[in-house]
């Protein structure tokens, strides 16, 4: 059994029904609540009763595949920020920048390997509480959300509204790469209208008042937070 503090309610969606029958034998195992769909339209009706904490999506189903299933869940302001895992048997960067674009959290490639998918999605949910909290410490630095304050070894770094919901947000996953467009929409809003060197310009910012780089620019895509 993992800690209750770990445990959470998972939507797996695969149209293959041995698939659907190890996953959430494994999952309930390791004691999470798991409720199952086999397709896109079902997996969209079941979401809005079970209010899942994170969804599992298989990219390549009949009907509507997983990646718009996920753009139609994403639409619906109550999964707006549900955790999204991809399975895969597919693997392309189209399919990941894609899924990447939905805001998907993680990966799980195919044939399923139950003990490393029970440890990736313990991962997951340990990094959800950890994002719940109002103070998120990271090596000498903290961010309290609450507040909307940074220190840096005990220093107070001064941020405009924007440098922060920018560190904030790629700070709540280090290590993982958010898209440029990623930031633009979850930072800026689909109703702004702001340029790519907007992120830049931010992002330089946050460095030269912090006065370490803790932002890593990944070429042609987008950028990743790292201690």
């Amino acid at each position: 059994m993992v800690d209750q503090a770990v445990a959470g309610k998972i939507l797996v969606v695969d149209d293959e029904l041995d698939i659907l029958e190890i996953i959430s034998y494994n999952l309930k195992t390791a004691g999470y609540e798991t409720v199952t769909a086999k397709d896109g339209s079902e997996a969209i009706q079941k979401a809005k009763i079970f209010r899942p904490d994170l969804i599992m999506l298989d990219i390549m189903m009949p009907n509507k595949n997983g990646i718009d299933t996920c753009r139609e869940l994403r639409k619906i302001p109550d999964f707006k920020d549900t955790m999204v895992l991809f399975l895969t048997a597919l693997n392309d960067e189209k399919s990941e920048i894609d899924g990447l674009n939905m805001g998907a959290d993680d990966y799980i490639a195919k044939p399923i390997k139950p003990k490393l998918l029970v440890s990736r999605i313990n991962a997951l949910f340990r990094r959800l509480h950890k994002a719940e909290e109002t103070t998120v410490q990271l090596g000498d630095l903290i961010i309290d959300r609450e507040k909307f304050t940074v220190t840096y070894k005990g220093q107070d770094i001064i941020l405009a509204k924007k440098e922060f919901e920018l560190l904030q947000l790629l700070a709540s996953k280090p290590g993982r790469v958010f898209l440029r467009n990623e930031i633009l929409n979850q930072v800026w809003g689909t109703e702004v209208i702001v340029g790519d060197r907007t992120i830049d310009v931010h992002i330089r910012k946050i460095r030269q008042k912090i006065g370490i780089d803790l932002i890593t620019t990944v070429k042609g895509v987008g950028y990743k937070f790292e201690m």
